[in-house]
Parts: C-alpha cells; structure tokens; sequence
C-alpha cells in the first residue's frame, strides 16, 4: 500500500473499523485499554496542536489534578504532565514565527539562573559521580518547564491567550486541588506513588499532613498561599477587576485557607502574612472597611471549617504557631525544625571549603550526596544555591528575585486595570517568597512554579 492510497477516505476509514474490531475482540478491558490509548493520546495531540495555549491548558489540568504515577522512578514517581511539557516543545517549534523574545532585566536574569543551575552539573559528576549527576540533571530539566512557559507566555506564541479567562481557569483548578488535600487529610488515601514523610502525631493517631496531588506538604501549602495572595489582591479592589466573583472568591479562599493549614506550613502563612502587608501598603491610601471585613469573614470561615472538621488538629496547629512565636528567640533551632544546626553545618564547611563557592558541588546534591561532608537538607535556597550552583548561581537568584519584584511594581502601577491586577498579585507574593526562600528549597517546586511563571508572564508582558 503507497502513500497515495493511504490518503483516500476510504482506506483510512477501513484501517480505523479493523482497529476498532481488534480492540473489541481483545479480552480484557486492560489490554483493551493499552491497544486504544495511541488513539487517544494522538486525539489529545491533535487537539491540542491546534491552537497555540492549549497545550498549557492540558499542562495544568494535569499538574494540578492528577497524581505522579505509581512508578518507582525519583522521589515521587514520574507524572502525567511531563507529555504535555512535550507538546508544549513541539508547540514551540510549529509556531516558530509567532516568538518576539523581550530582552529585559526578568527574561535576562532567569536565563542567567537556568544557566547557572546547568553550570554546576559537570560539578556534580567530578563530586558526587554519574548517578546524582544525572538526578541533578533531571532536576534542572524539571526547572526549565516553568522557565519555558514564562517564555511561551510572555514573548511566544502563549501570549494570545486570553489572561482573564486563564487566571479563572487556574483559579478553579487551584480550589479543586486544595479541597482533595482536604478530603485526603481526612480519610488518609494511600498515596499512589512516593510521598514526603511528614507527618502529624495526635492523641488519635499518626496522620500525613495534607499534601494533597503534590504528595509533599511544603508543595501545597506554598500553591495555597499563591491563591490566597490572589483573594487578597481582588477583594482590595473593585469586583469589576476581579477574575472571579466575590462568593467564589470567600468560597474559595475557606477551602484554601483550610487545605494551608493542614498542610501544617508554617512557612507558607508567613508568605501569605508579608504579601498581606506589602498589599496594605500599596493600597494604603484606598484600602476600605468593607474590604477587611470581607477579608476577615473568609478567613473566619475557614478557621471555623478547620475546627469543625479537625478539632484536634485544630488545636495542635494552634499549639505550634503560639509555641513558634514564644520560643523563637530562645529555643530557635527547635522552632525551626531543626533548620539551625543544618546552617551551621553548611557554613562551616563552607568555611573549611571556600573554594568549593566558586563552581559549587552540582544543583541539588546536598540531599543526596556526600559531596558536603554526608547527605544534609539545606531548607534554604540561598545556602543551598550558594554551596550548589557557587557564587553566580546565588547572585543570579537574587537578581531574578529583585527583577520580578521591579517589574511586578512596575506593572501594579499600570492603568490597565488586568495587568495593574497581575503586577500586584505577583508583587505581594514574591515578596513573600523571597522571604520564605530562606527555609525551603522553592525552586524544586515544579509542578507549581509554571503557574506562578505564567502569571508573572502575563503581568510583565506588552
């Protein structure tokens, strides 16, 4: 059979009836299944190739919603969204003519930070030998997604889509997420593939904290507080800026809130208190009585679900933020979970190896290496980068971290009214952020970072 005839009708339309006649004859809905899914996935492919956002689409319905799978390969097992990242390179090269990349101080600096994570790779081989050498390089890999969607979005063929329309769209898929954390807390699903071991010990037992599909509890409460800073900025402002309405707004923000705290970060409400002050102060002259009590209601309401469901739990988490703040200063390491004798740790020996600063020891090989000294969990991204990455890869965070907050102040001052929206969101929250970079390693988030990058792609752009 040529070409030629493969494009007649009716030869197509006789090789789809056998094929569908192979897989009905198949016993086995399973076997059923594998011989249909080719067909499936090249439907998916093909519907998604057509317009040049729908690939995010797919990409964050499946990030935001669907677990790894239950494969014994990296911490959690490979997930689902990693094709869609596929189709989106695919996208990227079939809508080559559409890309207008900006240079400016946001694009220049993340590049630089990309490049410094992969910089430090043929460190790690030297250090650490093959095999966290090419963790390290999966690991950088995984950053360059959300370093790809911000490109696509801000300066490619991404940046026709309709932002109003996608920021409800990731609202909504955000509530989802948040409320089966809540729902899986409660009834303690078995996790279907690799979970961070963090747990909670009650009078009535031994309970993982809420990590929701993310299966780390950091994770989901970091993606809470992003959403949260959101309800923030939209209920200080007029209900015709909002993305999304005011019931949904409360609404949402109760199952947030709610899916926060039982993810037990402590980290995360930090994030979301400073992003509520940075936004008093930006609003200071038209902030309004009704927008705080709106604010305070939600919250209320979210703090009542939580003691109505999980009294225990409640009370326990209440214990630990009053015990946080009594005993900070005088029992500082045990607040912090430890996190102090770690620092120390890490500066002496980089005080013992100040050369090693200079290249670093390869991205994200502390925790799985004994390149330092035996296998240590940095908790903060600057010290991490700084012992990882060397010198370059710690100034080219900080200066991303200083471009964002430049040009999301820059954008929250716009008169359009979306993009002034968007530059506040992002302001508020990265400011948060920077903040709680000093005790978790935000840049391995990366099921969540595409979200945050979009959204800073959509504040930033022209």
């Amino acid at each position: 059979m040529n070409s030629a005839s493969l494009r007649r009708p009716h030869v197509a339309a006789a090789l789809l009836g056998a094929w569908a006649a192979a897989i009905a004859v198949i016993p086995g809905v399973a076997r059923q299944a594998i011989v249909a899914a080719p067909a499936a996935a090249l439907a998916v492919a093909w519907w998604t190739l057509r317009k040049p956002h729908r690939w995010l689409t797919l990409f964050f319905c499946m990030a935001l919603l669907l677990p790894p799978l239950p494969i014994a390969a990296g911490d959690s097992g490979p997930h689902p969204c990693l094709a869609a990242a596929a189709l989106g390179l695919f996208a990227g090269a079939l809508w080559l003519p559409r890309w207008r990349i900006a240079l400016n101080s946001v694009s220049f600096s993340l590049a630089a930070l990309l490049f410094a994570l992969l910089l430090s790779v043929p460190q790690a081989v030297l250090r650490s030998g093959f095999v966290p050498a090419a963790a390290s390089l999966a690991r950088v890999a995984l950053f360059g997604i959300p370093v790809y969607i911000f490109f696509y979005a801000a300066y490619g063929p991404g940046k026709d889509a309709s932002v109003s329309r996608f920021v409800r769209l990731l609202y909504w898929f955000a509530i989802v997420s948040a409320l089966f954390a809540c729902v899986d807390f409660y009834y303690q699903f078995p996790a279907p593939a690799g979970y961070g071991p963090q747990f909670v010990w009650l009078d009535s037992g031994v309970y993982r904290r809420a990590q929701g599909l993310f299966y780390e509890a950091s994770t989901l409460g970091n993606f809470c507080a992003f959403f949260l800073v959101m309800i923030l900025v939209a209920l200080s402002r007029p209900s015709a800026e909002s993305p999304v309405s005011r019931p949904g707004l409360c609404a949402g923000g109760a199952v947030l809130l709610a899916a926060l705290v039982l993810s037990y970060s402590r980290a995360s409400l930090i994030t979301v208190a400073v992003a509520a002050l940075v936004l008093l102060w930006i609003n200071r002259r038209r902030i309004r009585f009704t927008h705080i009590l709106v604010t305070f209601s939600s919250a209320l309401a979210g703090a009542a679900l939580i003691w109505k469901l999980f009294p225990a739990f409640a009370e326990m988490y209440w214990v630990r933020l009053s015990g946080s703040a009594e005993f900070l200063f005088t029992a500082t390491n045990g607040v912090l979970s430890g996190r102090v004798e770690s620092w120390r740790t890490l500066t002496s020996w980089i005080a013992a190896h100040p050369g090693s600063i200079l290249l670093g020891i390869g991205y994200k090989t502390l925790p799985y290496s004994d390149a330092a000294g035996g296998p240590i969990v940095a908790d903060n991204m600057y010290l991490s980068l700084l012992i990882e990455t060397g010198i370059f890869g710690l100034l080219a965070l900080i200066w991303f971290n200083s471009a964002v907050l430049r040009a999301s102040w820059k954008a929250s001052r716009s008169a359009v009214a979306q993009r002034s929206f968007l530059g506040a969101w992002m302001l508020c929250f990265w400011c948060g952020e920077a903040i709680q970079m000093f005790s978790g390693d935000i840049l391995t988030y990366w099921r969540v970072l595409p979200v945050y990058f979009w959204v800073l792609a959509a504040a930033v752009r022209e």
